[in-house]
């Protein structure tokens, strides 16, 4: 426990001497099985308690208790928010690992940074670092369950189990991209919001839609910025508006380490889905909503390996910042801002190797 978190502690010697000894940091670029991850949670709620607390909000099919850390700097008024999930696809273990990247990015940010500042003033961040975590526990099993995508509830034949949760979603439900036999990857389950894990989203964020202007999920592999909606038949109605912001959030990616993320549509530039929670967030009317399907293209796949988790997570947090440096000025200036996103994401692109916790 003493070596997952870079903080210090004290010892009382016999003699009355008090010595520090520092414990080792918390390694962001190793994956994380979700004992630690939770454990990491605590930590750091423990660490910054005047701006992070941990919000329970629903349970898994096998009554693991979903959690989200709740960031933003403490005001009389009311805030907008911004989600962010990861891991709802069990095999995708670096999307939990940049959720965790980000949280201590943007908390390191703050303390030094005005701009940054100001959104955690204006705006809560939302974060859930594995939604699905039964799923997630299962890819850490043993060789044979590690490319799990699914969660893990029985379905209606013996023998068969789970549900796949960017499947399950209220959003053009078992229209395109999906199964119906439950032994397939993307089977969809038995009807819209069957299952826990969709169901803890949907009312979480559908009993508070109006404060959320932003909206993403982290996926691997591919790198691709994915825009609604997954059903061919149906455009966003301001599909213009997240293409620009998306092509901006690119060009950030690409400042990073020069790798090209792709964006558009998922029927024009991957493949047609629906029941999607990208898709139902924007349906519900959160204006920015998008995928992000971090690296590689196809050549490690899932298996990326921990050396790549410092640079893929460097380069998403800068696309990242963009949509949500967009989306803060849009709001709260009053104004389009995409030249000021552009111009900050890409100074912290620079500098963004050099932030240490």
């Amino acid at each position: 426990m003493f070596k997952l978190f870079g903080l210090s502690f004290v010892v009382l010697l016999a003699s009355g001497r008090a010595v520090t000894v520092e414990r080792a940091e918390y390694d962001y670029f190793k994956y994380h099985p979700m004992e630690e991850i939770s454990n990491w949670m605590t930590q750091m709620e423990k660490d910054h308690p005047d701006v992070m607390t941990i919000v329970d909000y629903g349970k898994t099919y096998e009554k693991r208790t979903i959690k989200l850390l709740k960031i933003g700097l403490k005001t009389d008024t009311k805030k907008k928010a911004v989600w962010m999930d990861c891991g709802i696809h069990a095999r995708e273990w670096i999307a939990p690992a940049f959720c965790q990247y980000f949280v201590k990015q943007i908390l390191q940010t703050y303390k030094t940074d005005t701009k940054m500042e100001e959104m955690m003033r204006n705006m809560d961040f939302y974060v859930t670092p594995v939604l699905n975590i039964d799923g997630y526990v299962y890819s850490w099993k043993d060789n044979t369950t590690r490319l799990w995508r699914k969660n893990r509830s029985p379905g209606p034949s013996s023998g068969c189990y789970g549900v796949d949760l960017n499947r399950n979603f209220d959003s053009n439900w078992g229209t395109v991209g999906v199964s119906f036999d439950c032994n397939a990857t993307t089977y969809c389950g038995t009807q819209p919001i069957s299952e826990p894990e969709a169901q803890a989203v949907t009312y979480f964020l559908g009993t508070r839609i109006d404060d959320f202007l932003c909206f993403l999920t982290i996926h691997s592999y591919g790198q691709l910025l994915l825009v609604p909606f997954g059903n061919p038949n149906f455009t966003a109605s301001n599909y213009d508006e997240l293409m620009e912001v998306g092509q901006g959030a690119a060009e950030a990616i690409r400042k990073v380490h020069g790798q090209i993320y792709r964006v558009g549509s998922s029927p024009d530039i991957l493949y047609p889905n629906s029941g999607s929670s990208r898709d139902w967030a924007r349906i519900q009317g959160i204006p920015m909503t998008y995928t992000f399907e971090l690296r590689d293209n196809g050549t490690l796949g899932f298996l990326l390996p921990e050396d790549q988790i410092q640079p893929t997570c460097e380069e998403a947090y800068s696309g990242a910042l963009h949509i949500i440096t967009y989306t803060h000025d849009k709001t709260f200036n009053g104004a389009i801002a995409v030249t000021g996103a552009t111009l900050w994401s890409m100074l912290l692109a620079v500098g963004v190797t050099r932030v240490t916790m």
